[in-house]
């Protein structure tokens, strides 16, 4: 399993395809919602492709904002979701925030994978709200560690 910061129009269409099979044909998403502006290669977002077995079964991507990054856009195709895909995804996705100087993500979660983020610190920040006809919550994460706090 590897996950890969994309950096060509074809592995960026490869992540497409797995996001209209979670979201538009999985979960019901209008495909004129899933896709935006920011489904380009440029240095305010960041696309990354999970592979297991050399085949893509995930992808997300972090876009920076003023002081912190958002996560969005996170799925792993059915098949894969028991093999620790989405925690080594949101790790990769946390390390670009990082490295861009990032102190803290926010994502929007789904209320059915709330406990997945809460596993890997995230905090709950919002009641339910509606988002393409699914429940989520709003959910962040400081990304300093332990070091740096103690400084």
């Amino acid at each position: 399993m590897k996950v890969e910061k994309i950096i060509t129009d074809h592995d960026l269409q490869k992540a497409f395809h797995i996001r209209k099979e979670v979201f538009v044909k999985e979960q019901g998403v209008p495909l004129e919602d899933e896709f935006d502006e920011f489904d380009v290669l440029s240095n305010r977002c960041d696309h990354l492709l999970a592979y297991f077995n050399d085949e893509p079964v995930g992808t997300g991507r972090i876009k920076i904002l003023e002081g912190y990054g958002k996560l969005e856009r996170i799925c792993i195709l059915k098949p894969y979701r028991k093999f620790g895909i989405g925690k080594v995804m949101i790790t990769a996705l946390e390390e670009i925030a990082k490295e861009k100087g990032m102190l803290r993500v926010i994502l929007h979660g789904q209320t059915q994978a709330e406990g997945f983020y809460q596993k890997l610190g995230y905090e709950t920040a919002s009641e339910i709200f509606m988002e393409d006809g699914i429940p989520h919550v709003l959910m962040s994460k400081d990304l300093l560690s332990n070091d740096e706090e103690a400084k």
